[in-house]
Order: structure tokens, then C-alpha cells, then sequence
């Protein structure tokens, strides 16, 4: 039987693939698509596929005293899809989900303050390591792209509060009902702009909106899963291991070239998570 701390960090693994296959997605469907449009079918489709357990718990899964919370999660979210999608269609893929890299730097600290979680001085070597890592897989040229990288450093910090209400919540929530609402009222509050920036889609595109849902379905209820099973400032940071899953995204779609740094940053990547791991089942 596997610990909740390596449940979580699996767990994390299997959303972060989600994700860096959401960012392949929106740059694909950018050209396309305006970001508003991109933003709401993401959010549709995945409400869509969390129906069925609405039917198979019916509404007491609605049942909730900290709506609140849930909806607090869900504006955040929101606006952090909105940061995060502007800058996926303006930089590399790469480049772009470099910037919620910068996530699990900011989510011990709000955990930190807010839950009292005190990381350990390994657990910080381990994600400034891990930092190092991104940064030697993922080199930025910050001179051309300021404005962009100020939008992306915005949505990180969204996330971190996402990430860490999850955690907060987590005691009374379960892992279905905090992303049957996440879903519920990101689709609601997304469809509002959609009628004053619509542009007419292709069939490929309306494919690529049902994967998107898929993939932010599944994501969504893994890294919900993981960040109930342990704490946030102890799993965060395998949260870098979106920059393996983009970088061969980037790759393979758009021959993004991939170099020897890629490779030597993705294993400094993995040594941070597997010391900051390890130190927790001594």
C-alpha cells in the first residue's frame, strides 16, 4: 500500500500531464479561437463530463457550507485560465507553462500563513533545486517578454491560492464536490463574455474543446485528490513535472527544439522531488 504522500505525488504526475496536454491544446486552438471562446469550452465540456456524478451521488453532493471557499476557488481559477491562456498563445509552449512553474514557490508560503504548514529546510532545498532545474531546462529570454512574463507570474500566483484552498478545504470537501463546483461556476462565469467575442470554429477545433474537457476533467479531480491526501507545501512542487510533459509536447507538435540543458534540467527536476520525497517516509 503506497503512503498518502506518494499517492499525492502520483497523483500530481497524472494532473500535470492533464494540464501540459490543455496548454498543447490552447495554442493549437488559438489561432482559431479567441481565448474567451478557449476558456469557456474548457470549462463547459469538463462540466459536462462531471455530470454523471451528480446522478450517482445525486444533490447532496451539492451540499456545502463553504460555498464561500468553493466559490472563491472558482474566480481565482477563472482569471488565472484567462492569464495562463494569453500567455500560452504568445510564447513557445515550453516557454509558457515555464510561468506556473513558478507556482510551487509561492504556495508554501501562502500555506505557510494561512495553514500553518511549516515546510521543512529540505523541502525548501528541494524546490529551490527544483527552480534550478526549470531554469536550466526552460531558459527564458525575460528582455522581449516582460509584459507577457508579468501576466503568467500573475496567474501563478492565482494557482498557489487555488492549490492551497484546495488543501483548506479538503477536510470537509470531498475530492467530486470541489470540482463538480469548480466546473459548475468557472462554466458559468466564463460563458458571460463568450456572445461579444465569438469567432466561428472549424470541426477540429470543436474536437479539440471535447479533449480539452477530458484532459481538465481528469486533471482537476487528480490534483484535487492529491492536494487532500497531503500537504501542500510537501507534494507542490511536482508540479515541475509539467515541463517534462511540455517540453516532448513541444516537440512533437511544434519541433520546439530540445536540448542537452532540457535533458540535465528535467533530471535536476526529478532529484528535487525524489530528496524532498524521500526525506518524508524516513
Amino acid at each position: 500500500m503506497l503512503s498518502p504522500l506518494v499517492q499525492g505525488a502520483l497523483l500530481l504526475l497524472l494532473a500535470e500531464a492533464c494540464f501540459a496536454g490543455i496548454g498543447a491544446i490552447v495554442k493549437f486552438t488559438s489561432s482559431t479561437a479567441s481565448e474567451v471562446q478557449v476558456v469557456f469550452f474548457r470549462n463547459f465540456f469538463a462540466l459536462l463530463l462531471m455530470l454523471p456524478f451528480l446522478y450517482q451521488h445525486g444533490f447532496s453532493l451539492l451540499k456545502t457550507k463553504r460555498w464561500y471557499l468553493h466559490l472563491s476557488r472558482a474566480l481565482t481559477g477563472i482569471i488565472s485560465m484567462y492569464c495562463f491562456f494569453y500567455v500560452l498563445a504568445r510564447l513557445p509552449l515550453a516557454q509558457g507553462m515555464l510561468v506556473l512553474l513558478l507556482s510551487p514557490f509561492i504556495v508554501p508560503i501562502i500555506a505557510r500563513f494561512w495553514l500553518k504548514e511549516r515546510p521543512s529546510r529540505l523541502t525548501l532545498f528541494g524546490i529551490l533545486l527544483g527552480f534550478v532545474g526549470v531554469m536550466l531546462a526552460l531558459p527564458v529570454n525575460f528582455g522581449n517578454t516582460d509584459a507577457i512574463l508579468l501576466v503568467g507570474l500573475l496567474s501563478a500566483a492565482l494557482v498557489a491560492i487555488t492549490k492551497t484552498t484546495i488543501r483548506y478545504m479538503s477536510d470537509t470537501e470531498p475530492a467530486v464536490r470541489i470540482v463538480f463546483y469548480f466546473s459548475l461556476l468557472t462554466a458559468v462565469l466564463s460563458a458571460i463574455p463568450v456572445p461579444f467575442y465569438w469567432q466561428p470554429l472549424n470541426g477540429s477545433v470543436w474536437l479539440a474543446f471535447v479533449g480539452m474537457g477530458i484532459l481538465a476533467a481528469i486533471g482537476q479531480l487528480a490534483m484535487t485528490r492529491a492536494y487532500a491526501l497531503a500537504p501542500a507545501s510537501d507534494i507542490g512542487m511536482w508540479t515541475y513535472s509539467s515541463v517534462i510533459f511540455a517540453g516532448l509536447f513541444g516537440y512533437l507538435f511544434w519541433q520546439e527544439p530540445v536540448t542537452l540543458a532540457w535533458f540535465g534540467g528535467v533530471l535536476v527536476i526529478f532529484y528535487a522531488g525524489y530528496i524532498t520525497t524521500r526525506q518524508r517516509l524516513l
